[in-house]
């Protein structure tokens, strides 16, 4: 059986990712859907709602190659 640790550890640190946010494709719909919905729930202060949409625009984009 392993030791207790008896001290706190140091706090891990992980990068800052300041990305720019996935424009959407001019001319589909459902890249225009995603932004209007990531810029309704931004103006609500829906933070998570803002990165899933990201998350979909910058998924959505294999669809258009």
């Amino acid at each position: 059986m392993s030791e207790p640790m008896r001290y706190s550890t140091p706090p891990v640190e992980l990068p800052l990712l300041m990305d720019r946010e996935p424009e959407p494709v001019e001319g589909c719909a459902g890249c225009v859907e995603l932004a209007a919905v990531r810029s309704r729930a931004r103006a609500v202060g829906d933070m998570t709602t803002v990165s899933d949409c990201n998350v979909y625009l910058r998924r959505h984009p294999e669809g258009h190659r």
